[in-house]
């Protein structure tokens, strides 16, 4: 049996929780892109690291491996045999691109 002055209360229980719905799915697709642009990077090191024992381009080796939308948040440096890919992950919050940048490193040969 219902009270009387209970009615709606489910309604505005559920109004206040989708806010905390919300921020919780967002999190959670920060954290799956975060990482997938770690395993993004490690990737893109090791085709550039590749491309250094075919005698290729490493940096055009390491983009190609990547989907086009991480291409735009990734620095790749080239230091002998050393293939180093960082990778920033989309991010509605661009104070959390630094913390959430992806780090790989790959070397060509022993």
């Amino acid at each position: 049996m219902r009270r009387r002055g209970q009615r709606g209360q489910a309604s505005i229980e559920l109004v206040a929780i989708l806010p905390l719905l919300a921020a919780v799915a967002l999190a959670a697709g920060q954290v799956l892109a975060a990482g997938a642009a770690w395993a993004f990077a490690g990737h893109a090191a090791e085709a550039g690291a590749m491309a250094i024992l075919e005698g290729g381009a490493a940096p055009a080796a390491a983009r190609d491996a990547v989907p086009g939308w991480s291409r735009d948040g990734m620095d790749v440096s080239i230091d002998g045999s050393v293939v180093r890919v960082a990778l920033r992950p989309p991010t509605l919050f661009p104070a959390l691109a630094g913390l959430l940048t992806a780090h790989a490193t790959a070397v060509a040969g022993p």
